[in-house]
């Protein structure tokens, strides 16, 4: 295009990868074009798994593709050709060589990348057109709305709001005023764990061989990011669209039926069970949130899922989701310096490795440098859980999940480990602590069946770790939560405990804490 006069430079990022963004609405090839960028600093800010490296490169080239197709002006910078290492950089010296009318930018996914663009754009007197991300249901400003009319914004009736807004699983016979079943949720329905049996026959998902772009950008990674956590040889998750409407189908027709009977169960070397793993393809937005909710609305119309499989899926979605992001920009940036718990111990090195004697988190840590991956339960209440009794520092148990999860997109993740996981938010987001001890995972995994430590044991040689921590979590934080209507019975339990136990749980903890420094 040479310094012809570019009336509206599209700057696309990583995790936006839907052709019906508003950025589109009015391009014109003749007089627009469209900017893209690998860089560094966006797997080296976090040091990131080398599998969300590779699925965010090789699904921005995949899309650059789709782009060429058009025909339309494309500058792309693909890592390893350049010098840039961050969006401030890149775009300020292309915005300094090309006159441009105006940038047009989607609200990033996250504020840091948000504010580059902003400073590039600022120090070339560029003008800046932010527009609303259309992807997401919730309608600009609609979750602002909501939070102003509550003291606490539950996510139980945020998901509620939408519901009724959208008809989404409403009972049309009551004016779409009432839920289908009569019921909100089926979370009552939706514990099961596997038993002593453990899961049966359960159906592999869809698997993606890696093209030649993937394995073109697998080999850079491999050479450029040698020291990132992870490994690449099962590498098999969506990068393109129709990848992305594969997977979809799959889960589908073959797990959603059971997904809610077994949302909240684990079980040693099985990484997927009966879960989606479509946050992949709808956080990079190569997937629709409401094509996949009406897949799985159309699935309980036609009898071939249960209600509490499809509302327990679509809660996720259209409930969860939703609520993050608005907690998200709601509270940005004061999220980052959260502590409301003041956990100060380091995050421990056995969570770039996998390297512990514990099951469940060598299992689930294994996991994920293997695949990316863990599903809620095993983020929540293992590798979260662990953190949390662990007291360690939220800022580096957020680096860890944005670092090591395929599915991480900043707005999702910092909102689910900071407030859901580690309570750095005192309670924003939920009513107290996620905290348990050994018995729970015990209870909805096979992990302690081929464990060294005991579940029920705080004390002694066998003792488990979390059923130790736990305890001295409750008498850390008793007085914070001696009246809290669910706490407060575990804080009289420790009361009851004889001060003998009480020293030999610290004393304990202190081993704990020895060991692993």
């Amino acid at each position: 295009m040479g310094n012809k006069m570019i009336r509206k430079l599209v700057v696309v990022l990583g995790d936006q990868l839907n052709q019906d963004s508003l950025v589109w609405q009015d391009f014109d090839a003749k007089q627009d074009a469209v900017w893209m960028a690998e860089l560094p600093e966006e797997s080296t800010h976090v040091k990131s798994h080398k599998q969300r490296t590779v699925l965010f490169l090789s699904a921005m080239r995949h899309f650059a593709e789709q782009l060429r197709q058009h025909a339309w002006s494309l500058h792309y910078l693909e890592l390893g050709s350049h010098d840039f290492v961050s969006f401030e950089l890149a775009l300020k010296d292309f915005l300094s060589r090309h006159p441009v009318g105006s940038v047009e930018l989607v609200l990033p996914g996250d504020y840091r990348v948000l504010q580059q663009i902003k400073l590039a754009c600022q120090q070339t007197a560029t003008p800046l057109n932010v527009l609303p991300d259309v992807h997401f249901i919730a309608e600009p400003g609609e979750f602002k709305t909501w939070l102003a009319g509550r003291k606490k914004p539950t996510m139980e009736y945020w998901y509620r709001h939408l519901r009724q807004r959208t008809g989404v699983l409403m009972d049309l016979t009551t004016g779409g005023k009432k839920p289908l079943g009569g019921k909100w949720n089926y979370d009552a329905d939706n514990r099961q764990s596997f038993g002593k049996a453990g899961p049966q026959a359960v159906p592999e998902p869809v698997r993606f061989a890696p093209d030649q772009i993937t394995q073109e950008v697998m080999a850079q990674v491999q050479t450029q990011f040698t020291n990132h956590p992870g490994q690449l040889d099962e590498f098999g998750w969506p990068v393109t669209r129709a990848q992305a409407l594969q997977a979809l189908d799959d889960f589908i027709a073959n797990r959603l039926t059971k997904f809610g009977d077994y949302q909240d169960a684990m079980w040693s070397n099985q990484a997927w069970l009966y879960h989606s793993l479509l946050s992949v393809a709808l956080n990079l937005k190569l997937l629709n949130p409401r094509e996949v909710i009406a897949a799985a609305e159309q699935a309980y119309q036609q009898g071939r899922a249960p209600l509490n499989a499809v509302e327990g899926f679509i809660r996720q979605i259209l409930g969860w989701r939703e609520y993050v992001r608005g907690l998200y920009w709601s509270y940005m940036p004061d999220w980052l310096h959260m502590n409301a718990l003041d956990a100060q111990q380091d995050l421990p090195g056995f969570y770039w490795t996998g390297d512990t004697e514990m099951a469940c988190l060598k299992d689930s840590i294994g996991q994920v440098l293997e695949h990316g991956y863990g599903h809620h339960i095993q983020r929540l209440m293992v590798t979260g859980l662990f953190a949390l009794l662990w007291q360690a520092k939220p800022e580096q148990v957020h680096h860890w999940y944005l670092a090591m999860y395929v599915d991480a997109v900043e707005w999702v993740e910092l909102p689910n480990v900071l407030g859901m996981s580690q309570f750095a938010d005192g309670g924003l987001m939920a009513s107290k602590p996620y905290i348990a001890s050994g018995q729970y995972i015990n209870k909805m995994s096979g992990y302690c069946q081929h464990c060294p430590y005991s579940p029920k044991e705080a004390t002694g040689q066998q003792a488990c770790p979390f059923t130790t921590l736990y305890w001295g979590f409750i008498e850390r934080h008793q007085e914070q939560f001696r009246g809290h209507p669910r706490l407060g019975m575990q804080v009289r339990h420790l009361d009851a405990m004889s001060d003998e136990k009480r020293q030999l749980i610290q004393q304990k903890i202190r081993q704990l804490r020895d060991i692993t420094a």
